[in-house]
């Protein structure tokens, strides 16, 4: 039997419609950014920095990160998803410029620090970041990263768990907080669970969190597609039963 038009182009309207909305669903997320600081190791000591400044993301913390004497250590506060596009530091890591006045001494090395506390555009509401600094801790030659920002940029705010918060009071407050509306990479923003190269781990594993408690999957807009087109094939069946 055939369907009557108007029947027949309701069912087909609510299955377009279904379609529309489990192509919804299909399409991925925009991934959610956050605002935290970043780790970088400067190139190898001795060696000259790079046109790019030299850096490379650092793929341990500075809780455990033992540079030798002559290395340089950055960290930049970002927005950003994920370490591809963190913002490097917006100077270069230069040992010579940043330690040359500080001479060598037996028993002690020196580590280079670029702190970019990011633009306004990447700061939180309120916040006001400083200008880019450099520093040149001096350690113990067992001495960490940790330890060198210790030494020179107090004062620093770790969470409950090591994940460093901010360094010289910045920021305020927040830890990895979510940013809205926030561009990332290096030219408007960026990039976490123990301080540093771990930083962007704890960022995907907060953002993993997030796709799976807030706002509706792509499961569940599949599943009412398919409410929509059980509805309607029902109503259809009801009409005809009653015609």
């Amino acid at each position: 039997m055939r369907l009557p038009r108007s029947r027949s182009a309701r069912l087909l309207g609510a299955l377009a419609l279904a379609g529309t909305v489990t192509g919804l669903g299909a399409a991925p997320a925009q991934a959610q950014e956050y605002r935290y600081w970043s780790f970088w190791d400067g190139p190898a000591a001795g060696a000259p920095a790079s046109g790019d400044g030299g850096w490379s993301y650092a793929t341990e913390g500075p809780a455990t990160s033992r540079p030798r004497d002559g290395a340089v250590a950055g960290f930049r506060f970002t927005v950003s998803a994920d370490s591809a596009a963190a913002g490097k530091p917006r100077r270069a890591a230069d040992f010579a410029a940043i330690c040359g006045q500080t001479p060598a001494q037996d028993g002690t090395k020196r580590v280079g620090l670029v702190l970019d506390f990011g633009t306004k555009a990447e700061a939180a509401a309120g916040e006001n970041p400083p200008p880019v600094r450099t520093e040149c801790a001096r350690l113990p030659e067992d001495g960490t990263v940790g330890d060198a920002l210790a030494a020179v940029a107090k004062p620093l705010r770790y969470d409950a768990n090591a994940l460093l918060c901010a360094i010289a009071g910045y920021p305020k407050a927040g830890c990895a907080d979510k940013a809205s509306g926030a561009a990332s990479g290096s030219a408007s923003a960026s990039g976490a669970p123990d301080p540093g190269a771990s930083e962007g781990a704890s960022a995907a594993g907060k953002q993993a969190d997030d796709d799976a408690s807030g706002g509706p999957s792509a499961g569940l807009i599949g599943g009412l597609a398919v409410l929509v087109v059980l509805g309607a094939a029902a109503g259809w069946q009801a009409r005809r039963r009653r015609g």
